[in-house]
């Protein structure tokens, strides 16, 4: 569920870090962000000299980036990082946009997205699952590239079928997985005087509990159809308004 910042008139600033990011989900990530505005400025980072950014050049021009090129002074050390923190505190001084989008798994920029939230700005972040948590709290939103790839959000919802996985391993996937403890923790925030509680306020405060919370990571498209599956735990009922349908949940005694 995308949170109360969406909207169409808003300018995002969509910024690349190109060894931190997967040329093969450049249309995903582009349109992940576009949920959250009209991305205005969209530039990625790297060395292009380098073998590894070659995979970007075919994807580029179809997508409307922006190569930036940084060049490597010493061996070892990464100047991608320190090109596209300046370009972002630039970009935000200049107060050209209302938000940004920083697309990495590096925690090199926890600093910058803390800095951009402490301006009142909106900040997102996309990247991969093993994307540190201080790097994902430090934003509003943060994105795991798994759900935007089909193919491995299928690989990892799919039945186990024969494979056998061991106990211990097994339990550790589920509890990674489960839900219910941010469930809980949101529709306990929003939960109303008649103990109902409007799905649109759970999917905020889901996001203050965890910018990383997404329907997709527990197989589910949305908000509704997650909490439609927990049958033990919500009931649900829906409310007709004049162009919409509010639901509410309800836990279960």
């Amino acid at each position: 569920m995308v949170e109360t910042y969406e909207s169409n008139t808003k300018k995002i600033a969509v910024l690349i870090d190109g060894d931190n990011a997967q040329p093969s989900l450049i249309r995903e990530i582009l349109a992940e962000a576009g949920k959250y505005g009209a991305l205005t400025i969209r530039r990625i980072y790297g060395d292009w000299t380098t073998s590894n950014m070659q995979g970007w050049k075919d994807t580029l021009n179809a997508a409307a980036v922006q190569p930036i090129q940084q060049f490597r002074f010493t061996v070892g050390k990464n100047a991608t990082d320190s090109a596209m923190i300046i370009d972002a505190m630039d970009i935000l001084h200049s107060k050209n946009v209302d938000g940004f989008c920083v697309v990495s798994s590096d925690s090199d920029y926890t600093r910058l997205a803390t800095r951009i939230r402490e301006s009142g700005v909106f900040v997102m972040g996309i990247g991969k699952r093993i994307t540190p948590k201080s790097f994902v709290n430090a934003c509003n939103v943060f994105i795991f590239t798994e759900n935007l790839d089909i193919r491995e959000s299928k690989e990892r919802t799919a039945p186990k079928g024969r494979r056998t996985t061991k106990p211990s391993a097994a339990k550790e996937e589920k509890k990674k997985f489960d839900p219910l403890p941010l469930l809980k923790g949101a529709f306990d925030m929003a939960i109303q005087e008649d103990g109902w509680a409007n799905i649109a306020t759970m999917g905020f405060y889901l996001r203050q509990l965890d910018p990383s919370f997404d329907p997709r990571t527990y197989g589910h498209k949305q908000l509704s159809q997650l909490l439609k599956s927990q049958t033990k735990l919500f009931d649900m009922r829906f409310q007709e308004t004049p162009g919409s349908t509010d639901i509410y949940v309800r836990r279960k005694d």
